[in-house]
């Protein structure tokens, strides 16, 4: 109880008295002197981890409280104590190689119940800033934007809250004062031809991340005009925070844990017809592999599983301290009371084809959580994106909106099964062969052959660090001329870089 006073997710009673009146938002209560004490909930509200606030209250009109007394839960509270996970049944059983390695099936019917489903709340936030040409503008007029776009910004051009959002939707519309050397050649000339009606701005909108979708929930404005207190950073005219919640079902590549360090990744989703069933029809919700026991040894797991079930079966709560918990005789004891088999194994039956297993099963109940690993959050694809400058090879990592790592191992790996053509594509047009891999774009999206691969940049690279060291380093060919590549039309492409878009293909020339 401790623990979720402490966490200060609670809402606890400053004054003894009589619950008065009880709302989703509000608890009001009447002191012995009679005055009356409002307590306010928080409803929806953004943690530091993401995750949703919802306080709910835990009494009822008229009840008695004291001072102290946990009148309202939060979301990882339940009647005052932590309550982080659920109660599942569990069996310890191989199931065709699909728990191997710590990995861990469930049922569908945790994913149809909502029995590990969250709620995940995400910031996102844009400033008008003053810049050397002039201050941004938050605004719904944006330059070369269809109406489509547009359709769930307000006047201010600020989403509107209850709208769904997908990756690159505008959140808050902003343009930024440019000066005449940003502008391309079409832009030029639109001005010759129309004069001053072309705007000198870019757009710099706050746009949904890659990867995200959700509800916007929550829109909060601040002007420097604004006689509120808030303060706004020197230099910045606007803020605007937009909250997006998103909910989140447990799926496949989501981790859980148990109490005792037994931790593992949903390998698949079955079908609850498919779960192994208990004698009287009830299937299970959790099949967890029993190899992931022994060489560990946190046998606490199986104790657990043990007690769990009679603790269900008698309806009795346990609470069982670090070193001080149930003793073994104790857990046979409850089982014999619970008129369940003493060593906790059952006969389970096949969900597929109803067949019986061939040996008794260790079944039931486990609290399990689900953490915060989610692999939403983790996922990650990319075709073409952003490259470095130095090495031009694909930057790293998902916020960088990068590539894969293809190390030296993996290399081993293609080479050791002698695969050319695949390791050739991915250390050259895959990587950093800055002209092949325009014009493998090119090849792809036209349908035509594809052209043989290039110089890999970082090997250009290689060659001028070693020129830098004062060695004369020549790359010769096979009829001993010396190839000189240093210089080639990937200089050209590097040297215009504002003509090459970061998607990988070259955009139209002046």
């Amino acid at each position: 109880y401790q623990a979720a006073r402490d966490s200060g997710q609670v809402l606890v009673a400053r004054h003894s008295g009589t619950v008065a009146a009880v709302s989703g938002r509000q608890i009001k209560i009447q002191d012995d002197e009679e005055s009356e004490h409002l307590y306010n909930l928080q409803k929806f509200v953004r943690s530091n981890q993401d995750t949703c606030i919802n306080q709910r209250p835990s009494v009822s009109t008229g009840d008695r409280v004291e001072v102290g007394q946990i009148i309202a839960d939060s979301s990882s509270t339940e009647n005052g104590e932590l309550a982080l996970g659920q109660n599942v049944l569990v069996a310890f059983m191989p199931w065709e190689g699909g728990n191997f390695e710590d990995a861990i099936l469930i049922s569908e019917r945790l994913v149809r119940d909502d029995v590990f489903t969250s709620i995940h709340i995400e910031k996102y936030e844009s400033e008008a800033r003053d810049t050397k040409l002039g201050p941004e503008e938050i605004t719904r007029d944006i330059p070369n934007v269809g109406e489509e776009s547009l359709a769930n910004l307000d006047e201010n051009g600020i989403i509107r809250i209850g709208a769904e959002v997908r990756p690159n939707d505008i959140l808050v519309g902003k343009v930024t004062p440019r000066g005449e050397t940003e502008l391309s050649a079409e832009e030029r000339l639109l001005r010759a031809i129309f004069g001053e009606k072309a705007r000198e701005v870019k757009d710099t909108s706050l746009r949904v991340p890659h990867g995200v979708h959700g509800k916007v929930i929550d829109v909060k404005q601040f002007r420097r005009d604004d006689s509120s207190d808030h303060e706004l950073p020197a230099g910045v005219n606007e803020n605007v925070r937009v909250m997006i919640a998103q909910k989140r079902k447990i799926s496949e590549g989501d981790k859980m844990a148990g109490r005792h360090g037994n931790k593992g990744v949903i390998s698949r989703i079955l079908p609850i017809e498919d779960m192994p069933f208990l004698p009287d029809g009830q299937p299970v919700d959790i099949i967890l592999n029993p190899i992931g026991v022994p060489s560990r040894m946190n046998l606490g797991q199986v104790l657990e599983t043990h007690l769990g079930w009679a603790a269900q079966v008698l309806g009795f709560k346990v609470a069982t301290p670090v070193f001080d918990g149930a003793k073994e005789e104790e857990i046979r004891e409850a089982l014999r009371e619970a008129g369940l088999p003493e060593d906790g194994k059952v006969d389970l039956y096949d969900g597929r084809t109803g067949e019986k297993f061939d040996r008794p099963v260790t079944v039931g109940i486990i609290y399990m959580l689900k953490l915060a690993h989610l692999v939403e959050d983790k996922i990650h694809a990319r075709s073409t994106g952003p490259y470095s400058l130095v090495t031009q090879q694909p930057l790293g990592g998902k916020a960088q909106f990068g590539g894969q790592r293809f190390g030296e191992m993996e290399v081993w790996a293609l080479e050791a099964y002698g695969a050319a053509h695949i390791l050739q594509e991915m250390l050259t047009v895959k990587s950093d062969d800055v002209v092949g891999r325009v014009k493998t774009y090119e090849a792809i999206v036209k349908g035509d052959e594809i052209v043989e691969a290039g110089v890999p940049e970082s090997f250009k690279v290689l060659v001028k660090e070693l020129r830098s060291l004062g060695l004369s380093i020549d790359v010769i060919n096979e009829d001993e001329q010396t190839v000189e590549f240093t210089e080639d039309t990937s200089r050209d492409l590097l040297s215009n870089i504002d003509r090459i878009n970061l998607t990988g293909f070259e955009r139209t020339g002046d």
